[in-house]
């Protein structure tokens, strides 16, 4: 997994600094792009105005403009580069924790534990916040599950994480479903499937302070780990002789990342496969060095989100496409085509 990339591994400085400039850049574009076209210039300088605590933003145009650009269209795009960031650099993580370049943030647990907790708030008669904050519960209370289960027999391995993930997101997924049959609330029903297809309509600044809060610092603590992930990712045997204990940083680096996807999952549902392609990207590009892996996808990441956002709001004029379904319309083929040329490499070597 730390072959070398296409690119130069000294090219990695000086493009985090330009994909830092494309995000700020795509922020202030996305927020411009909906059914009323707002310019540039006025996005940047109302969002200026408002960051400086200098008013409302209003004398660059009408209290419409400061509405739409500061309270509706703003908080989104921040929020879908905050899930962005923490979803890619969680699937980095996590392929380095499993050492499979195939895994993804989900392999805790998180989407059918998240899914399985807003059920039960949905069948106890709670909604909006409630069933996002039951659902972040349910996906961290699933990882916490999966490390468990993997813990029976002995030590924790990549294998048993692996089938560990895959048994209890399908034990949950059964039990959210009947839950949702029995209540026979279709109400419910439908804010939930919405909910699951995941997206940004919800946003607001203080959901985005606490979603940039815990991002920034998973991803800064992650980057300040990228020397343990660079031996995880060499096996267990070898780590231990290096010097590092890979189970304890393991269970560490695990309950980490579900903190983060369940944050991610509680602000915007569920959003899948962004943390399989963006990882995988940036690995083929500039290599497995964690020290460029990890700020290069957090950055990547984000900006992808941002921009499938804005497709989501004006593919379908008049509507809005769930975020989920276009990123499971991208990642799938992309996991289909990863799963085949890794099929093929290890016939290769057989």
């Amino acid at each position: 997994m730390r072959g070398a990339g296409l690119l130069p591994a000294a090219a990695w400085g000086p493009v985090c600094l330009g994909l830092a400039g494309l995000l700020i850049l795509s922020l202030g574009a996305a927020v411009g792009i909906g059914t009323i076209p707002i310019p540039p210039e006025d996005v940047y300088r109302t969002a200026l105005w408002c960051l400086l605590g200098l008013g409302d933003g209003s004398q660059w145009g009408s209290g419409a403009l400061y509405d739409v650009v500061w309270l509706i269209r703003m908080p989104r795009v921040v929020l879908a580069a905050g899930v962005g960031m923490s979803l890619s650099v969680c699937g980095v993580v996590m392929q380095a924790v499993v050492r499979n370049p195939l895994a993804d943030p989900y392999i805790l647990g998180v989407s059918s534990g998240a899914y399985l907790g807003a059920a039960l708030a949905l069948g106890l008669g709670l909604g909006g916040a409630a069933m996002g904050l039951a659902g972040c519960v349910g996906g961290f209370s699933a990882s916490l599950a999966v490390l468990a289960l993997a813990r029976l027999g002995g030590r924790i391995t990549a294998v048993k994480l692996l089938l560990a993930g895959s048994a209890l997101s399908a034990v949950c997924g059964a039990a959210a479903n009947l839950t949702v049959f029995l209540f026979h609330d279709d109400r419910g029903a439908a804010a939930l499937l919405q909910w699951t297809m995941g997206g940004f309509g919800g946003a607001s600044w203080p959901g985005n302070g606490l979603m940039l809060g815990v991002t920034g610092l998973g991803v800064l603590f992650f980057w300040s780990q990228f020397r343990s992930l660079n031996l995880l990712t060499l096996g267990e045997e070898a780590a231990m002789t290096l010097g590092l204990e890979p189970r304890s940083r393991r269970l560490l680096y695990l309950l980490t990342a579900a903190v983060m996807v369940g944050i991610s999952v509680y602000q915007a549902g569920m959003i899948g496969f962004v943390g399989l392609m963006i990882p995988h990207t940036i690995r083929l590009l500039f290599g497995g060095d964690h020290r460029r892996l990890i700020p290069l996808s957090a950055l990547t990441g984000g900006i992808f989100l941002v921009w499938a956002d804005v497709l989501c709001r004006v593919v379908l004029p008049g509507n809005e496409l769930p975020v989920g379904i276009l990123t499971a319309l991208v990642g799938a083929p992309v996991f289909v085509a990863l799963l085949a040329g890794r099929s093929r490499r290890m016939e290769g070597m057989g």
